[in-house]
């Protein structure tokens, strides 16, 4: 073997070596993520009625999103309704 050769195919070695970590460094790179899907950012359920409306009287027009939020507004005692916001506004 000649040096010539010797020193191409040191070289085609290299250089595919290069590439196949390059190539596995981009494909590390690529993550796949869930689409957002949190409701807080929907502004569909944030628009339609509660579900329980038609069954409990507290419920009677608050959206799908407030009906989901509403037991931590009752434990950190936010007021429910407009008439509550106002009434705590001028207190």
């Amino acid at each position: 073997m000649d040096n010539k050769t010797f020193i191409y195919t040191g070289m085609a070695v290299a250089s595919g070596i290069l590439l196949l970590t390059a190539y596995n460094k981009n494909k590390k790179k690529k993550i796949w993520v869930f689409e957002d899907n949190d409701m807080r950012n929907s502004l569909e359920i944030d628009r339609e009625e509660s579900v329980n409306a038609p069954y409990d009287e507290a419920e009677i027009g608050l959206t799908k999103l407030d009906s989901a939020l509403r037991s931590e507004w009752q434990a950190n005692g936010f007021p429910q309704t407009h008439k509550g916001m106002e009434e705590l506004e001028n207190s």
